[in-house]
């Protein structure tokens, strides 16, 4: 699916995007993805050789396009503000913005009593705050231009309950679907189009690999056979979605949350 309209010589015919929490996984995915298609992709995330890896594997593709890598923690305000900044500098603009950094920061499900206010934030902050701090410093640059495209990575967490069991990320995820709602209203009259992608199970990174293993065969089968395909998805679902949204075939559409779970 190509980024771009048909016209060769559009300066948006060569995007530029930013994809966070691209070091692996979904991240990684969608970053290779778009430079595939062409996109100038710069990679962020906090994990320096994993995202650096993300950037080499991007030279290696088959696309035209190029992976810049940059460790970045989401929720420093000044530090995305900085490399938003740089992004800038290069006189390309920027077209595209990938929230894809999240997680649950390798904590486990406890009872509530048992969390610590600290704990509750700091997935929060990743999930929620993060995306808010990425669109805030990129918004100036999309108005000014009359384009842009947001996507957000949530979660089916964020649309019922989490199976982590972990209170924090099933508030932030749904939470950034309440985000992505109310700045598709807010950007929409800028050409700003702000989407949600929400993925259900996906074995993308070693915690999702962990929590799969801890289902044991039992649980393996009856989370397969809850999923109307039959199947688990894979992060060529979630990219294929997002290249969707991050396109001008999706020109019309803003606000919206896509359920990407094979029917769960």
């Amino acid at each position: 699916m190509s980024l771009g309209p048909e016209r060769p010589d559009s300066p948006r015919s060569r995007r530029t995007a930013i994809v966070t929490g691209a070091a692996h996984g979904l991240g990684r995915e969608i970053a290779l993805r778009l430079a595939s298609e062409g996109a100038r992709v710069h990679a962020w995330d906090v994990v320096s050789e994993e995202v650096e890896e993300t950037a080499r594997l991007g030279v290696e593709g088959p696309g035209p396009g190029t992976i810049v890598s940059r460790v970045v923690d989401v929720t420093d305000t000044d530090a995305v503000d900085a490399a938003t900044g740089l992004v800038v500098e290069e006189g390309h603009g920027l077209q595209v913005l990938v929230n894809c950094a999240g997680g649950v920061l390798n904590q486990v499900g406890r009872p509530v009593e048992q969390v610590s206010r600290a704990d509750f934030d700091a997935v929060v902050a990743v999930n929620l705050t993060g995306p808010f701090n990425t669109v805030r410093a990129a918004a100036p640059t999309m108005k000014s231009s009359g384009y842009g495209r947001v996507v957000n990575i949530s979660s089916g967490a964020g649309l019922g309950v989490s199976k982590t069991g972990i209170q924090a990320y099933a508030a932030a995820k749904a939470g950034q679907i309440g985000l992505t709602r109310q700045l598709g209203h807010e950007l929409g009259p800028f050409g700003i189009t702000v989407n949600c992608v929400a993925p259900g199970f996906v074995r993308s990174n070693p915690a999702t690999e962990r929590q799969w293993q801890s289902y044991g065969p039992e649980g393996q089968k009856a989370l397969v056979e809850g999923i109307a395909l039959r199947r688990l998805g894979t992060p060529g679902d979630i990219a294929d979605a997002v290249l969707f949204l991050a396109s001008d075939r999706a020109s019309w559409i803003t606000g919206q949350v896509l359920s990407v779970d094979g029917g769960s």
